[in-house]
């Protein structure tokens, strides 16, 4: 038999770690519905073609499938399906084929896997979870939406044991406009090279440009833009201080302003305007987001979006959204040596056995315990009870419960941390709410 080897990329949670990650997501799942979300899944593969088409990084980044057995035609057919490396794409589809089903304007939430072909490194990975929302309608998208999302991402996170966090807007047009009002041409392409400003810095970032086809004046003036950042609408002043207009980057200001004033609102301290996020996916439009934890700046983003207007068409109907997505992996790659789970199981109770005629009293106790939502199981083998309290303690368990035995008039609990036992009912004991569910601590 072969070696066992871990393959980069791929994360598994040893069982605290997945309690910790169950509860983020419980977290997330619940704030989404607050705000009005229904929940959605859509299928793991995508046409190749579909996918290819968001920008110049992806075709490298797509994994795609056939079967291993299947013959020619086979191949060539399945060849062309890849696994979706984000839950927009696949979204956009999903909004087209459920038009006649779904009520405007939708709002869908995804917690799914995704798979990017990425060199694997700190929080990046080749299957990851992301926690998504989007608000699409038809036609047109009221604008409000696009200052709501970033206000349901701080809401979710403030509830969670992550620290500060900075969510950072631009808006799109703000750079388009400014790019074509100083002569660049080629605006996709120098929006994809400013987004790597962060990781590359802006001395290659500069000679990305000039190789691309800007003059360095050019360049110069593109960078000045990107540095401009506030947490407030003075950032429109500082970018008409540049001397450049065009009507593009006007609309683009305003827009944001209006984000950048509502977030103020709502969430004091938490949105910046920050110009130089610009998103490398080709289907943005409009405003666009990022979000880093505060001293952790250089870890990167660990939830973004945007706004999308031509994902979702048919030719004949247009469906613009906006959305933003929780790298729910990610986040966590870079908080999880911080936190610990109260314990390793959900099991609050183990109930022990004398001996093995005992097993079916004991199910019976663990079910009547299990009616009433407390997490129970029944002891493996029927050992000494010390040994049976060490296994508790080893998984975390609080309390031990002895079923009724001849010699005893009926059935007790011991808490096992502080040693002390009492008479209980199965059909009315209750542990304290703090030690029903494994908790989350920091």
């Amino acid at each position: 038999m072969s070696k066992v080897r871990p393959i980069s990329g791929f994360p598994e949670w040893l069982p605290g770690e997945r309690i910790i990650e169950q509860h983020f997501e419980d977290v997330i799942r619940q704030t989404f519905e607050l705000h009005g979300f229904a929940s959605i899944q859509t299928r793991a593969v995508e046409p190749i073609e579909r996918l290819s088409s968001q920008g110049e990084d992806t075709d490298k980044e797509i994994y795609a499938i056939s079967r291993l057995g299947a013959g020619p035609e086979a191949t060539s057919r399945d060849a062309r399906l890849g696994l979706h490396f984000d839950l927009t794409v696949p979204f956009a589809r999903y909004v087209l084929e459920n038009a006649g089903k779904l009520t405007f304007p939708f709002r869908r939430y995804q917690i799914q896997p995704v798979w990017r072909g990425e060199r694997p490194q700190e929080g990046r990975y080749r299957e990851f979870t992301q926690c998504d929302i989007d608000i699409v309608d038809v036609g047109e998208l009221a604008p409000h939406y696009e200052a709501e999302l970033p206000l349901v991402v701080a809401d979710a996170f403030s509830k969670l044991p992550i620290g500060p966090f900075r969510i950072q807007v631009n808006n799109r047009k703000i750079p388009q406009g400014f790019y074509l009002g100083i002569g660049l041409t080629e605006v996709q392409t120098m929006l994809r090279i400013v987004d790597k400003l962060d990781k590359i810095g802006p001395d290659a970032v500069r000679a990305l440009m000039v190789a691309a086809g800007a003059t360095a004046e050019q360049a110069a003036a593109a960078l000045s833009l990107a540095r401009i950042s506030a947490p407030d609408e003075s950032f429109v002043e500082q970018v008409q201080a540049l001397g450049m207009e065009h009507p593009m980057l006007t609309e683009g200001l305003t827009e944001l302003a209006a984000v950048i004033r509502v977030g103020a609102e709502h969430a004091p301290g938490v949105m910046v305007a920050d110009l130089k996020v610009a998103r490398g996916l080709d289907y943005y439009t409009g405003t666009v987001y990022e979000t880093q934890l505060i001293g952790y700046e250089s870890y990167g983003s660990i939830c973004s979006g945007g706004r999308y207007d031509a994902l979702a068409s048919d030719g004949k109907t247009t469906y613009p959204g906006v959305g933003i997505s929780i790298g729910l992996s990610r986040l966590l790659a870079k908080i999880m040596p911080a936190l610990s789970a109260s314990r390793s199981t959900p099991t609050c109770v183990l109930v022990a056995l004398a001996d093995e005629s005992g097993r079916a009293q004991g199910m019976a106790v663990a079910a009547a315990l299990r009616q009433r939502d407390i997490p129970s199981e029944v002891a493996p083998v029927a050992a000494k009870f010390g040994k049976q309290i060490m296994f508790a303690q080893r998984r975390g368990i609080p309390f031990v419960w002895f079923p009724a035995s001849d010699d005893q008039g009926g059935d007790s609990v011991k808490d096992i941390r502080s040693g002390e036992q009492a008479a209980a009912d199965a059909s009315s004991w209750t542990p304290p709410a703090a030690d029903l569910r494994p908790r989350v601590m920091a």
